[in-house]
């Protein structure tokens, strides 16, 4: 494997690897190309390389024969920091901003905090705490006169989303970071038996002919199901019927079917059971509870499906007192101490987060990784596997990995040759070319993006229609 300047994603992509209880010895069939650095204060390009390339090792993995190895595995460092960001260049259409108008950094009385309110859901929970209508003015006035901390758990009991700004020494004394210290990158466990699938891979479309259910939203989940749509899955996307992330969906949708199911009445839960009965991978965000709370709690899912891949992400982790709490990659970088080192690092005065949502992107990519090697171990024993990873668990992975000796990504973004045609719902675009080789594995999405609910709540085919 060949390291790069600091071996940051030497040391990475071991990490991600056996987290996802990959061998050792895989890491010899990965190669790496590029030079450079997103500007940060941590190895985010190594992130972002390391994770996409564990992804693409365990589909190199998955289509290995008995006592022989898969194929090589490349991955440029220049292009998985750009899909990181954005992969979509539209043509004569432009997508809606992926933030809210009231979202965003406001000075407390007392430090700063961050409001997440893309949800509609979430911004009303804001402006009622605050008591303020929906004016960028009135909203910053009314902050100011709160306590980080305080309106931080206003706002949250309130049932939306904030965070305030952290160091990554108050993380670690906080109760919520000494929880999760010592846990898992990912936390994996045996499901049940049920039969073997089909024995058979394509070596064009290595995952064809598996059925993957994806309940999550922005942004972890729907990254590891495109993933997995690129290499052969169908994919069906099941959202709630007034959901809609309308900035990021022409990115995220991409090869997948989308329809909508409200899970609170009975004829659309049994179609989602139905769905669930006929899948081979699961993937889900729902916060610990709640899929219990319709009657599809971890137990009981796997008795639907016998074997069935389980995968879940949640914000903060799995144990300790937020482990139910809503969050999203920037919030998270606030309350971890990533956007504090980034003020410090960059000499200035306000928070400073990644420059990719790197969280969302590296987390979605472990999920990938660890339902496909779930998949090998489906196809081989019979026996399925749970999967949980987090945001703050990756925050954690990379807050090791400061930036030591940056320097400037070599190209730039717009060449023909890093670019391919695609017409999706929305217009004509480019989509950004993939960083990841394969062997002689090609990636295809047979399904350009689309809105969310577009389809009928079944596998249908994987072809565009």
């Amino acid at each position: 494997m060949k390291e790069t300047t600091n071996d940051a994603f030497g040391r990475l992509l071991a990490t991600i690897w056996d987290a996802v209880g990959g061998a050792t010895a895989d890491l010899e069939r990965v190669r790496v190309i590029g030079t450079g650095d997103l500007p940060s204060a941590f190895a985010v390009t190594d992130l972002a390389a390391a994770s996409t390339a564990a992804a693409g090792l365990a589909v190199s993995e998955f289509c290995a024969g008995p006592g022989s190895t898969g194929p090589l595995v490349t991955i440029d460092r220049r292009l998985a920091s750009f899909w990181f960001a954005t992969s979509l260049r539209p043509e004569g259409w432009s997508p809606p901003t992926p933030w809210d108008a009231i979202a965003g950094d406001y000075r407390a009385a007392d430090g700063w905090i961050r409001l997440h309110t893309n949800a509609p859901a979430h911004r009303n929970a804001a402006l009622t705490v605050l008591g303020v209508d929906a004016d960028k003015d009135r909203v910053t006035g009314a902050v100011a006169s709160w306590s980080a901390d305080g309106l931080e758990s206003a706002i949250v009991a309130a049932g939306g989303c904030a965070a305030r700004l952290r160091s990554a020494a108050e993380w670690s004394a906080h109760p919520q970071g000494q929880a999760i210290a010592g846990a898992p990158l990912i936390d994996s466990a045996p499901g049940s038996s049920g039969p073997i699938p089909s024995q058979s891979v394509d070596g064009a479309r290595p995952l064809a002919g598996l059925k993957v259910l994806d309940l999550t939203r922005v942004l972890a989940g729907p990254v590891a199901s495109r993933f997995l749509a690129g290499y052969g899955a169908t994919v069906l996307r099941i959202d709630p019927p007034d959901w809609d992330e309308p900035g990021v969906v022409p990115e995220v949708t991409l090869g997948k079917r989308t329809a909508r199911l409200d899970l609170h009445r009975g004829d659309d839960h049994a179609q989602l059971v139905a769905r669930l009965a006929e899948a081979n991978v699961l993937i889900h965000g729902y916060r610990p509870d709640a899929l219990s709370r319709l009657g599809l709690g971890a137990d009981v899912r796997q008795k639907i499906r016998p074997g069935l891949v389980d995968i879940t992400l949640n914000a903060y982790g799995w144990r300790g007192p937020w482990c139910g709490r809503r969050g999203f990659d920037s919030l998270v970088q606030m309350s971890s101490g990533l956007a504090d080192a980034g003020m410090r690092h960059f000499g200035r005065d306000q928070p400073t987060p990644l420059p990719v949502q790197a969280l969302d992107h590296a987390t979605g990519m472990m999920m990938a990784a660890a339902a496909i090697r779930g998949l090998r171990n489906q196809r081989q024993t019979g026996r399925g596997v749970r999967a949980r990873a987090s945001l703050a668990a990756t925050a954690g992975l990379l807050a090791g990995y400061p930036l030591t000796a940056p320097a400037p990504l070599s190209g730039e973004i717009g060449a023909d040759r890093d670019e391919h045609r695609e017409f999706t719902a929305w217009g004509p675009a480019r989509r950004l070319r993939w960083p990841l080789r394969i062997g002689a594995i090609p990636v295809s999405w047979h399904r350009p993006a689309s809105p969310l609910g577009m389809d009928t709540p079944g596998w249908g085919s994987d072809d565009p229609e």
